[in-house]
């Protein structure tokens, strides 16, 4: 299989800039909402919305697209941003993020925004829906794909864990699921809160394809998923190293903006900093 072209990882890389310019624009706007989780898996949803997915924004219920599911539903700015970029709706819209009456709710909403597949935000409960989608798009002869996100401090939840088993018991081939694993949740290290390693070992245990990768490295990203096409009757995790806040000096690693919005003068250092990224 070839892999990808450095063109083409450089066309997502200034992608993922765009979305992390976005994602930040809207958090300050609303001064609420999760700054880290957002940041550090917008290289993958880059890689799934601007290269990988079969999807059409003119047509959000295209019955052969690709499905995304956002477990980890928190961090819905970033699907916002992803949208916005595709084009389903005016990137007007995300200045109104988390405001009375917005369709962009704290988490999304498939009442209320074209291409959100369903409503997500209750931990632990989006491989499962995953799953159900996949089953179905098999009985019903299709070829496309399912992918899911999921926190790494969300694999804490039991849940996760029937969900891996049920995907690898049927089969589900259709299944790609990541894990955004930065190391950090809204109570601190995920060490430290619920060990969650040997997270490759244990998905492999429960009968899934896994690949080990640095989350921030479009080429390894897209590679991932390329190969994950090819794999024949288990469903593949790719486990995705990633750093909290990614792409903001001041923002990475630290653990007080999970869930914390930046300021106006945070805001102008970040936009420059990710402008200045790079030249």
């Amino acid at each position: 299989m070839a892999k990808v072209s450095q063109t083409t990882v450089i066309e997502l890389k200034e992608k993922a800039k765009e979305l992390r310019k976005e994602i930040l624009k809207m958090l300050t706007a609303a001064q609420s909402g999760h700054t880290g989780g957002s940041l550090s898996a917008a290289d993958i949803v880059t890689a799934l919305y601007f290269h990988k997915m079969r999807h059409n924004p003119k047509d959000p219920k295209w019955r052969e697209r690709d499905r995304f599911i956002l477990s980890k539903g928190h961090a819905a700015p970033l699907l916002y941003a992803a949208l916005a970029l595709s084009g389903y709706f005016s990137k007007s819209l995300m200045k109104t993020l988390r405001k009375l009456g917005s369709p962009l709710q704290g988490h999304p909403c498939s009442k209320t925004l074209p291409g959100i597949e369903i409503s997500t935000g209750s931990l632990g409960q989006g491989l499962s829906i995953a799953n159900g989608i996949a089953a179905g798009l098999k009985l019903d002869g299709l070829g496309s794909r399912v992918y899911c996100l999921l926190g790494d401090g969300e694999i804490q939840e039991g849940q996760v864990w029937e969900a891996a088993m049920t995907a690898a018991h049927y089969k589900l081939d259709n299944v790609c699921a990541f894990v955004d694993n930065n190391g950090l949740q809204i109570d601190g290290h995920c060490c430290e809160v619920m060990y969650i390693e040997p997270i490759v070992k244990k998905w492999e245990a429960f009968g899934w394809n896994v690949f080990d990768i640095n989350g921030h490295d479009m080429a390894a990203i897209v590679n991932a998923l390329n190969q994950a096409e090819t794999v024949k009757g288990k469903p593949t995790m790719i486990v995705a190293r990633t750093v909290k806040g990614k792409g903001i000096s001041f923002f990475e690693g630290k653990v007080q903006y999970h869930g914390m919005a930046p300021t106006p003068e945070e805001l102008k250092k970040a936009l420059k900093e990710l402008d200045e990224n790079g030249k």
